[in-house]
């Protein structure tokens, strides 16, 4: 994998490092916009990250390059963004924590839920 850029001068950096950790503006392109053949989309998501455009991505597609390039291992635009405001970088949640975490949630409202019928019960 190649190394990425542990600065970058602004957001449209960050999510053009992100696009190419995902497989690239044409792969990452069809994705965001599938109505367009993959050269089209590659070339419309270069353009919209281009500074000097007025093309640009909406929201969801922003959070769409995150997610593609997350499973790559790459994170350049939520730490860009987190630098940016001054947080700190956060850190994955494990498939199996979450699942531990949803289970216990589960199993405190299951005896919320009973303690409630209980006191229901006595009216």
């Amino acid at each position: 994998m190649q190394q990425n850029s542990l600065f970058h001068e602004d957001i449209y950096e960050a999510l053009r490092t992100d696009v190419m950790a995902s497989g690239g503006f044409k792969k990452v392109g069809s994705l965001l916009f599938p109505e367009k053949s993959a050269d089209k989309a590659g070339e419309l998501l270069s353009t919209c990250l281009n500074t000097t455009r007025p093309e640009k991505l909406d929201p969801q597609q922003v959070v769409m390059i995150k997610k593609l390039a997350k499973a790559q291992g790459s994170f350049a635009a939520v730490f860009y963004e987190c630098d940016d405001i001054g947080l700190s970088h956060p850190t994955t949640i494990e498939p199996e924590d979450e699942k531990a975490r949803l289970q216990r949630e589960y199993i405190e409202s299951v005896k919320a839920l009973s303690a409630l019928a209980s006191k229901l019960e006595k009216f």
